[in-house]
């Protein structure tokens, strides 16, 4: 990590993290709010704010001014994280190295923990100040469409479909197809949100879509290969989850070495996609690149 890295990444996480606390730690009608913050407070790469940020940024604004709509972001992912791991739908025990939500406050409270994450991600956003409203109304429409029924909802209704079915098989334009909207979706939102945000001109707006559904797509290829290669305890959660449900994937569909290839290939078209910058999003390139190393 260089020098700016070195500071910027860790900064803007604290930010996010003590921005999360200070949000939801007020008086609550139930104690619905104790399984939320269990989960939202479970720490994470935050790596959905960190995008938003960094997007802003390589367009030229101090990202910290946006930590409302980018801890909204955070919010909608901790949401799908407490359905994802539910036994109707991923079925997982853990989460970030501890129980998941619905092992410890049970199945309908970590329902109604997600619903409230949701909700509660756009009372947070609309409280964005310092942004022209038609700017923060169309950014927040953008957001909701990533999350919705032709975003992540859409895409991970896909997997589960394709899970349930014997023997089928996704050929490279169907695993692409579902997994820009299941993972890369929110990603897509995070980006152009910082760059919206920030007031970009549409020529670096078009560039932020394409580095985000690259870099969707890379992180999805290395999340499917950390599930057969990977380390549990830097994971916090146990390998080979995948194989043991029968989803398919990248690695399942192409093999680990191609696998690999198609991640390479995705984060160079990510970086490639940062050229019209002129240098200056410096941790867009980083976050990019980062993606072939990570171990979780």
């Amino acid at each position: 990590m260089n020098t700016r890295c070195e500071d910027f990444f860790p900064s803007r996480r604290r930010l996010v993290d003590e921005y999360l606390a200070e949000v939801t730690g007020g008086e609550s009608l139930s104690d619905i709010t104790e399984a939320v913050r269990y989960s939202l407070l479970a720490g994470g790469k935050r790596l959905r704010p960190l995008l938003l940020m960094a997007a802003a940024e390589a367009a030229g604004a101090d990202s910290a001014r946006f930590l409302p709509v980018a801890c909204g972001l955070e919010m909608i992912h901790a949401y799908s994280l407490i359905h994802d791991d539910l036994p109707a739908m991923d079925d997982d025990d853990y989460r970030r190295g501890r129980l998941a939500c619905h092992k410890v406050f049970g199945e309908a409270k970590a329902i109604l923990a997600g619903d409230a994450l949701l909700a509660w991600a756009f009372e947070v956003m609309l409280g964005q100040g310092g942004v022209p409203q038609d700017v923060l109304v169309k950014t927040v429409k953008e957001i909701a469409f990533c999350a919705g029924p032709e975003g992540m909802v859409g895409g991970q209704t896909i997997d589960i479909e394709a899970e349930q079915t014997a023997g089928k098989n996704l050929s490279l334009e169907e695993l692409q197809k579902m997994h820009r909207a299941k993972t890369g979706a929110l990603f897509r939102a995070a980006v152009l949100a910082g760059g919206m945000l920030a007031g970009a001109p549409d020529g670096q707006l078009a560039a932020l879509k394409d580095y985000a559904g690259n870099f969707g797509l890379a992180f999805q290829i290395t999340d499917d290969i950390l599930d057969v290669t990977g380390d549990p305890a830097a994971m916090g959660k146990k390998a080979g989850s995948d194989a043991r449900k029968n989803k398919i994937t990248y690695v399942s569909a192409f093999g680990l070495e191609q696998a690999e290839k198609l991640a390479r290939a995705h984060v160079g078209k990510a970086v490639l996609a940062l050229a019209v910058f002129d240098g200056e999003a410096g941790y867009l390139r980083f976050l990019a690149e980062n993606l072939i190393a990570r171990k979780n």
